[in-house]
């Protein structure tokens, strides 16, 4: 059965870096749900209940886009055009970060190297509170892993090793026990599976968090089950978009922050804080940037990636 293709452009608000975006959406070289191949990122989304295949190209200051799957709707070129926003940031405009950071030697010369970059979000809260879940108390290496066997247990299926990121849906009719082969402990498992029957319940309406503000979305979200600090602070920053954020539990990003700042003694969460006042609104811009920092000194950001599969 042939496929539908749509193919457009779209224009972030410059400057832009779709590497360097992505880079920080992936986190790992193994993430096998935001595939990039060193020139075109490819993502698998879902419309209307069928997968399709979303592939962007950056050809100077524009985006390439084409959308491949069977059925398409007509709704599907502004279905992944708003994907895109919220997962590579294309409508962010960070030019009074950067005339800010101009101010502050450090802050500016990381800015600097990574101008263009900007802060991505995962494509629903749901896709962040999961993956804030999963890599709980775990090395970033390994919870990505267990991600990526979620997807391809769980999500929708769109060609040999190309699978959405599971839906509510897709894991509210599990048991806790199915997702023990794929490394999750019992704890984990339930807390995952009762927020997606929550869901799809209707009792919870995670969106609804972009309507509050950081204490309240904290609040919200460490009732759930499994939920704590470094989660919600985590879901803050990268499902929500709040870019003055920085999940000062996250062990990785405080040992970032401390080599960055040449510090001699370990920080806890209370120290981040005071380390980060004067760039109160801009922590979770400075997590996302030694993120950064930290792939680019591990030889990630220049590694020859090899290209997805396709059926």
């Amino acid at each position: 059965m042939g496929r539908d293709v749509i193919c457009f452009s779209v224009r972030p608000i410059p400057p832009f870096r779709l590497d360097w975006t992505v880079w920080a959406l992936r986190r790992r070289p193994m993430n096998a749900v935001d595939l990039w191949n060193g020139e075109t990122y490819h993502r698998v989304l879902v419309f209307h209940g069928k997968p399709a295949l979303v592939t962007v190209t950056q050809r100077g200051t524009m985006l390439n886009v084409v959308v491949t799957g069977q059925d398409l709707p007509p709704s599907a070129r502004q279905s992944a055009t708003q994907a895109l926003e919220r997962l590579l940031g294309i409508r962010i405009d960070l030019s009074e970060f950067y005339e800010f950071s101009a101010r502050h030697g450090r802050l500016g010369e990381l800015a600097m190297r990574f101008r263009g970059f900007k802060p991505p979000r995962f494509a629903t809260v749901f896709e962040g509170l999961v993956n804030g879940i999963s890599c709980q108390q775990l090395t970033l290496t390994v919870g990505i892993i267990f991600l990526n066997r979620l997807a391809e247990h769980y999500g929708l299926k769109f060609s040999p090793g190309m699978y959405a990121f599971p839906r509510p849906e897709d894991l509210a009719c599990l048991d806790p026990s199915d997702l023990r082969p794929l490394g999750y402990s019992g704890s984990k498992a339930r807390a995952l599976i009762e927020v997606a029957q929550s869901i799809v319940d209707g009792q919870l309406d995670l969106e609804k968090l972009n309507q509050m503000d950081n204490a309240q979305c904290v609040e919200r979200l460490v009732a759930l089950r499994g939920v704590g600090r470094w989660t919600a602070e985590y879901v803050l920053l990268r499902a929500l978009g709040r870019i003055d954020v920085f999940p000062g539990d996250d062990v990785g990003a405080r040992n970032n922050l401390e080599r960055w700042l040449r510090l001699r003694k370990k920080l806890d969460y209370q120290d981040v804080q005071h380390v980060l006042k004067d760039w109160r609104d801009y922590g979770g811009l400075v997590f996302l940037h030694l993120l950064l920092k930290s792939l680019d000194e591990a030889g990630d950001l220049n590694r020859p990636a090899a290209p997805p599969q396709n059926s």
